[in-house]
């Protein structure tokens, strides 16, 4: 690495040429993929590596998948070793042109199982050598475990929740190993008691190809980049963008020590069950470096909220980069400057066997959470990704039978939190998630439910100088029996509001359980739907006309509602412009019912 100062044109240049190789990849996936969750809900995200296994630039779709490619570790003493590096350390000399990796395990830098990450090795034409990686994580929505869509609620360990595969050479001599994957996913897990193999394989195998496809595009473009300017100025000015995140990042550290007049902040908050996630950051004023320090953290639960240690790094490594006001891609030199002690046997550095599921969707969304009230940053935001899983199929729990099936998948949006200048945003997703929401068309096309509602939960935010955002309601009606789930946060604990903000209003998780045929003939006060509760975290079978209704949190209020100058909350702010008339398939086939009467 040159010693010289970079050009900040050239810098600039680099920059941006390296995201557009990971955006590059990102389109690649979008197009060839055929899963609802990666094709239409983007649920991946794509990145470019050294050949150490330093992120250079990544195409942001999903920020909690960026720190869990980052970081993993084994041992509360090593936690500074990269998921590229922990492949780079099990294949050393083994990695040829035409081999393409493939790994899932949280102990390796995954985060849920679902989650599964494809590594190639981009090589030297002439040399031979390792000179860049590409990698791409994408959310697959069935790998097998105890119930349809692989995000068990009531998962209690790893095993139950799908397939865990450590290190795999899914391309090997450019061979793609069809045989050992299926093993792998359908037969390894259906192996579990209680447990089915890969609902949906045929789906899973041609999403691997898609992102297999994705990393060579991005491998291509890194060649060609190479040829234009060469090997040793790209890598060079690779290291200068590294160096210039962390110089951005001490720049921050410093400012917020000065301006606050503290270098110790701290903040705590709880999740539905009690648990706590307590943080306390230190700051070196002068070295522009701090300690986040999380003991206080509960213990490892027996539920599946548990967070392996790199989703800790994926929530630090966002906020770091969140809370800067300059233009940088997010890269491995954000976190340089940050020290991460996690207290072992928490629920944020749980045992390998832990269930990890609601880690991720869940858990991530609090640290940052707890990380930005700490930095008194903004109010919390909707603090969950109100996962909801159906489907159907897999192994029959009595004939042992493996059954076609699938499942399905979704995250759904909820309020941000307001900050010192500005109001949140309603129905938009938040910090670790970014996900779009499945279009009612594609939804009702491809899968047995109706959409009969989709609209702002008004009111839900808090209240405030700036006023939180409103979350949802999304309802569902059933169009044949199906086992549904919620995995889901903030049913108890409300989103923060901050400096005497309001507290935003918690969600809500409903199902409207049709009467059996004989209460209705009874003339029974059966005949009515019974409105049932399923609180945060429920799977159900559920019936042909059930409904499920799920309202999303908002987002916390920022400063005293007496400072604000208009506690009404517009139909511009909610998104609605004066015109709007309700559409959708149901208020479709209720019209052309009326027309038709």
């Amino acid at each position: 690495m040159s010693s010289n100062t970079p050009d900040p044109i050239t810098l600039s240049l680099f920059s941006n040429r390296f995201i557009s190789c990971a955006e590059a990849m990102s389109k690649s996936l979008e197009q060839t993929s055929i899963s609802t969750n990666i094709k239409e809900r983007l649920d991946f995200s794509c990145a470019v590596f050294s050949p150490i296994g330093d992120l250079i630039a990544n195409f942001p779709n999903i920020p909690v998948h960026l720190g869990k490619i980052l970081y993993f570790s084994l041992r509360l003493s090593d936690p500074d070793i990269s998921a590229i590096k922990y492949q780079l350390n099990l294949h050393k000399n083994d990695l040829r042109p035409g081999d393409v990796l493939l790994t899932n395990s949280p102990i390796a830098g995954g985060s849920h199982l679902p989650d599964i990450t494809i590594i190639t090795p981009c090589f030297d034409k002439a040399t031979n050598e390792i000179i860049f990686f590409t990698a791409s994580r994408g959310h697959h929505s069935d790998i097998g475990g105890i119930l349809p869509g692989s995000m068990p609620p009531n998962s209690t360990s790893l095993e139950e929740e799908g397939a865990e595969i450590v290190s795999f050479k899914l391309v090997q001599n450019g061979r793609f190993d069809s045989e050992t994957l299926y093993d792998l996913l359908v037969t390894q897990p259906s192996k579990v008691e209680g447990s089915s193999g890969c609902r949906n394989f045929k789906d899973v195998q041609s999403d691997l190809k898609a992102q297999v496809s994705a990393n060579h595009k991005g491998i291509q473009l890194l060649h060609l980049l190479c040829k234009e300017f060469g090997l040793s100025m790209v890598q060079e000015y690779m290291y200068h963008i590294r160096n210039n995140a962390e110089y951005a990042v001490r720049n921050l550290l410093k400012t917020v020590a000065r301006s606050t007049g503290r270098t110790t902040l701290s903040a705590t908050d709880y999740l539905d069950d009690g648990s706590p996630i307590s943080l306390t950051v230190k700051i070196d004023e002068i070295h522009g470096s701090a300690v986040f320090d999380f003991n206080g953290t509960g213990p490892e639960l027996r539920g599946n909220l548990n967070a392996p240690i790199s989703v800790v790094h994926s929530a630090v490594i966002y906020c770091a980069r969140s809370m800067l006001g300059v233009d940088i891609p997010l890269n491995s030199g954000c976190l340089a400057p940050i020290d991460i002690i996690i207290p072992e046997g928490s629920l944020l550095s749980p045992s390998p066997e832990a269930a990890v599921c609601g880690g991720n969707v869940m858990t991530s969304q609090r640290v940052v959470d707890v990380v930005l009230k700490a930095f008194e940053a903004c109010a919390a935001s909707q603090g969950c990704c109100n996962n909801v899983t159906f489907g159907a199929g897999g192994k029959d729990p009595i004939t042992g039978e493996i059954k076609p099936g699938w499942g399905y998948y979704e995250t759904v949006a909820g309020g941000s939190g307001a900050t010192k200048d500005q109001d949140g945003v309603s129905g938009t997703h938040v910090h670790m998630t970014n996900t779009r929401i499945t279009d009612p068309e594609i939804l009702e096309r491809r899968y047995p439910i109706l959409l009969r509602r989709f609209e702002f939960r008004r009111g839900s935010g808090g209240v405030g100088k700036h006023r939180g955002g409103d979350g949802v309601i999304r309802e569902y009606e059933l169009m044949q029996p199906l086992q549904l789930s919620i995995l889901s946060e903030r049913r108890v604990t409300r989103p923060y509001g901050l400096h005497g903000g309001g507290d935003a209003q918690p969600g809500l998780n409903l199902w409207l359980k049709q009467p059996k045929k004989k209460a209705i003939s009874s003339g029974s006060n059966t005949d009515k739907p019974r409105i049932i509760n399923l609180g945060g975290k429920a799977s159900a079978k559920m019936s042909k006309g059930d409904v499920f209704i799920l309202l999303t949190p908002g987002g916390g209020g920022y400063g005293h509602p007496s400072e604000a100058t208009d506690d009404a909350p517009s139909r511009a702010s909610l998104g609605l412009t004066e015109d709007f008339t309700p559409r959708g398939s149901v208020f479709e086939r209720h019209s052309l019912a009326a027309s038709s009467a």
